[in-house]
């Protein structure tokens, strides 16, 4: 299995992009997922754009809103409806089979609907504190390390059922490490040495407390628990770049 067919099948997943997904070979998956971190951080770059362009016509807090609405199109949304979904999990009381079954209702509830604004509102608020260099960076940062937390919950929690997004990928720790590898220098080169570190940390502290709320949730991973990680990694890394950036 080539390099070029992992790539495709990680963009495939990731993005609306058009990659061929049904010629891909069988097992594109499993080589895939290291290469997370790196689909986020070309989403990031997009989005920065796309941040760039908003900001130059209508100030900061548009060019964040326009930046996260790229992102979210270019994605096909699919992080914020795992981030939904988990919420709504969060709210049902009863046993993981009812949370489970709530999670693969297609409407949303008064949960993850709440938890789309509130990602929405906060993320925009953290970006537009920072300057446009700082912001940037942030977002590039933020999508790459949101990816790693994916490939992170891949990992080192199981799957909560035997079929499904959840069940169907999975990550080794040979593919964690060549995936961190990837998203530290990403992260490094794209906000600096102490930026960087500080989204470092962020990153790995959202990083094991969606993996445990997984566990504690449903019982291990799921499609939706791996896109709440992506969406809550990425704000706190735009929260913890806001407050180290902005004096």
């Amino acid at each position: 299995m080539s390099v070029v067919d992992e790539l495709r099948a990680a963009t495939g997943l990731l993005t609306i992009v058009p990659v061929g997904r049904r010629e891909l070979p069988d097992g594109s998956e499993q080589g895939a997922v290291l290469w997370f971190p790196l689909v986020g951080g070309l989403v990031g770059v997009v989005a920065a754009v796309a941040y760039g362009f908003g900001e130059s016509l209508l100030g900061s807090f548009y060019g964040a809103a326009l930046a996260l609405t790229v992102s979210a199109v270019l994605t096909g949304a699919l992080h914020h409806d795992g981030l939904a979904d988990t919420a709504d999990g969060l709210g049902v009381r009863g046993d993981l089979a009812r949370r489970l079954a709530a999670m693969r209702d297609s409407g949303i509830g008064a949960y993850g609907a709440l938890a789309l604004v509130a990602y929405a509102l906060l993320a925009t608020a953290a970006l537009a504190r920072l300057s446009p260099p700082d912001a940037t960076s942030a977002i590039v940062c933020g999508h790459t390390l949101g990816r790693w937390a994916a490939l992170a919950q891949l990992t080192f929690v199981g799957p909560a059922r035997a079929d499904g997004l959840g069940a169907a990928w999975s990550a080794e720790l040979p593919a964690f490490a060549i995936g961190s590898v990837v998203a530290v220098a990403i992260t490094l080169v794209a906000g600096g040495i102490g930026a960087g570190l500080s989204a470092l940390a962020g990153a790995a502290i959202a990083a094991a407390a969606t993996a445990l709320l997984a566990r504690r949730l449903v019982g291990g991973r799921t499609g939706d628990t791996l896109g709440a990680a992506v969406l809550v990694t990425e704000l706190v890394v735009y929260s913890v770049l806001a407050a180290y950036l902005v004096t």
